[in-house]
């Protein structure tokens, strides 16, 4: 199971670095680095998993509980960085909101790449504004321009329960620690039948 994780977490941050780049746009340098932080991620928990069928198919013990510490570290790891995410979730939004409101005030005043994030994030999330359409009355694009074409009238698609999901969460930290017990289990199981191998 640890390869196709591996493989989902290096597909999300090839995904991440392609697709959500406009919105990595509007945010700190640090948060950049989110998407190759999830291919290396991706390429340890591979290798890991190539690690832990080999130790399978070989039958050795050490090796075994190796791969069953080394997949508890890696399960720390992450419950570390989803605790760190959700502790640090308002200053990241607060960023991306106050990047946001900036982005919207320079609208189109300099041809930049903020103005055409902008105009991807109202296209693609069905919303308008940060907030909602009136933010766009305090900006200099309105005076002259009125409400650009990206805006929508929908904000149904907007909403923060779209993209929370509890359920996938909780079947990932399932699915990791019958990955620990299962190959404690099979370690246990080896040396217990050591002496049958010859």
């Amino acid at each position: 199971m640890a390869p196709v994780s591996g493989i989902v977490l290096l597909a999300v941050g090839v995904w991440g670095r392609v697709s959500l780049a406009v919105y990595f746009s509007l945010l700190d340098e640090k948060a950049t680095n989110v998407p190759f932080v999830l291919v290396g991620a991706g390429t340890v928990v591979v290798l890991l998993g190539t690690f832990g069928c080999f130790a399978t198919c070989r039958g050795s013990t050490w090796m075994l509980k190796l791969y069953a510490m080394l997949l508890s570290l890696i399960f720390l790891i992450v419950l570390v960085a989803a605790v760190v995410g959700f502790v640090f979730r308002h200053e990241i939004k607060t960023n991306f909101e106050s990047n946001l409101n900036l982005a919207l005030r320079d609208y189109n005043v300099t041809a930049d790449r903020h103005s055409e994030a902008v105009d991807t994030i109202q296209r693609t999330l069905h919303c308008c504004g940060v907030q909602n359409y009136s933010d766009w009355e305090r900006t200099e694009y309105f005076t002259q321009r009125g409400i650009p074409r990206s805006c929508c009238k929908s904000q149904d698609d907007c909403s923060e329960e779209d993209l929370k999901d509890p359920s996938k969460a909780k079947q990932k930290v399932f699915v990791d620690l019958i990955g620990i017990i299962l190959a404690c289990c099979l370690s246990r199981y080896i040396t217990n039948n050591q002496y049958e191998m010859v």
